[in-house]
């Protein structure tokens, strides 16, 4: 008899929400899965880039210790997003003090701030990918740098 466990049959959900609240970017993110039940809540201040709130609620978690995360998150306020953000949320949220359920639902929430702005005033959503490659060109391989031909 083959024995099982959670992991035979394991999933995991990451969703991500970018509205304008306020006149800020909010972003909230959630991640559930049979162990986990975390929200992530983001605001951002749209001219600057700069997180300006930042707060976690952990509705489900494996052990004790893991809601004690949710006094790093005030450290984010401040951090700008654009370069060294990777850096910044390996310092905040990385190691024995850390959470990396935390980190992975930034990295892919953080980003969409810049996609918010980039996407101002835009309803068409054509010109909206248009105007959002020509901002983000060079950030990533899905909008790689003008190369430039011989």
């Amino acid at each position: 008899m083959q024995s099982c466990n959670v992991f035979d049959d394991f999933r995991r959900d990451i969703t991500y929400r970018i509205f304008r609240r306020d006149g800020q970017i909010g972003l909230t993110a959630s991640l559930k899965d049979v162990f986990h039940d975390i929200q992530v809540d983001i605001s951002v201040d749209p001219q600057a880039m700069i997180i300006s709130a930042a707060s976690v609620n952990f509705l489900r978690h494996p052990t004790e210790d893991c809601p004690g995360v949710a006094k790093a998150m005030t450290r984010l306020e401040g951090t700008l997003i654009g370069k060294g953000m990777t850096r910044r949320l390996m310092e905040i949220f990385g190691g024995g003090e850390g959470c990396g359920n935390i980190r992975t639902m930034l990295m892919g929430l953080l980003p969409l701030a810049l996609n918010a702005k980039a996407a101002e005033g835009i309803s068409d959503q054509d010109e909206m990918l248009a105007k959002i490659k020509r901002e983000l060109t060079g950030t990533c391989a899905g909008y790689p740098a003008e190369k430039n031909e011989p």
